[in-house]
């Protein structure tokens, strides 16, 4: 009975350190980028630098800046249940982001080129 109920133990244990609870980042192109923020329970985030931003983004984007030293605390006030879109003006930015939003453990949805791909309405 003992060395059945340690090969349960080890075999829990194993079984829980192997288990990601970590989501895969979902980089997409334009078009279902388009679909996936059309949904009202996505959040919206564009880590382009604030002068970048204000000459144009998409519309209901939110800039938190990922160069901001306080990036990491930013994120924090976003909503854990909900998917965050992110963007910046190429993909490395926003890759960089999304990493670090899926590590604080976010649903994350990355727009692959970026900004510069983007063929949809801009806000100013």
């Amino acid at each position: 009975m003992k060395l059945k109920n340690i090969l349960l133990g080890g075999l829990l244990v194993f079984a829980l350190s192997t288990c990601d609870t970590k989501k895969e980042v979902k980089t997409i192109e334009v078009q279902e980028f388009k679909t996936e923020i059309a949904k009202p329970n996505v959040q919206l985030i564009d880590v382009r630098d604030a002068e970048l931003y204000s000459e144009g983004h998409i519309p209901g984007a939110m800039n938190i800046e990922l160069s901001s030293e306080n990036f990491v605390d930013m994120i924090q006030t976003l909503d854990k249940k909900n998917p965050v879109a992110v963007y910046c003006r190429g993909g490395g930015q926003s890759a960089e982001a999304a990493q670090k939003l899926n590590e604080a453990g976010f649903e994350v949805i990355e727009l692959q080129g970026g900004f510069l791909t983007w063929d949809g309405e801009v806000e100013k």
